[in-house]
C-alpha cells in the first residue's frame, strides 16, 4: 500500500538536506538597492537583516527626504530577499519533476 518506507525515508533526507544547502546559499546572499537616483543605498543579507547602508552627504540636511528614501530602499530589498526566497523554493519543488505531494492534479 505504501510502497517502500526505506525508499521514500531515504528520499525525505535528500530533501531535508537539499533544503539546508539552499537556506545556507539563501542566507548568504547580498542584496544591494539603490534609492533617489542613488542617493541611498541600502544593502540586505539573505536573512533579511540590513548589513550596510550609504547616505549622499546632501541629504544630511533633509531628514523628511532621508527617511522617505530610507524606509523605500528597505522595503525594496526585503521585497528582493523574499521574492528570491520564494523563487528558490519553487525552482527546488519543480527539480522534484513537478510531484505534487498532496496527490492532486
Amino acid at each position: 500500500m505504501f510502497g517502500n518506507l526505506g525508499d521514500m525515508g531515504k528520499m525525505l533526507e535528500g530533501m531535508q538536506e537539499n533544503a539546508k544547502k539552499l537556506q545556507a546559499e539563501l542566507e548568504s546572499k547580498i542584496f544591494k538597492v539603490k534609492s533617489g537616483g542613488g542617493m541611498v543605498e541600502v544593502s540586505i543579507n539573505g536573512k533579511g537583516e540590513v548589513i550596510d547602508i550609504n547616505i549622499d552627504d546632501s541629504l544630511l540636511e533633509d531628514k523628511d527626504s532621508l527617511q522617505i528614501l530610507l524606509i523605500g530602499a528597505i522595503n525594496d530589498a526585503n521585497k528582493m530577499v523574499e521574492d528570491n526566497r520564494q523563487n528558490s523554493a519553487l525552482g527546488m519543488l519543480g527539480s522534484m519533476g513537478g510531484a505534487n505531494p498532496f496527490g492532486a492534479k
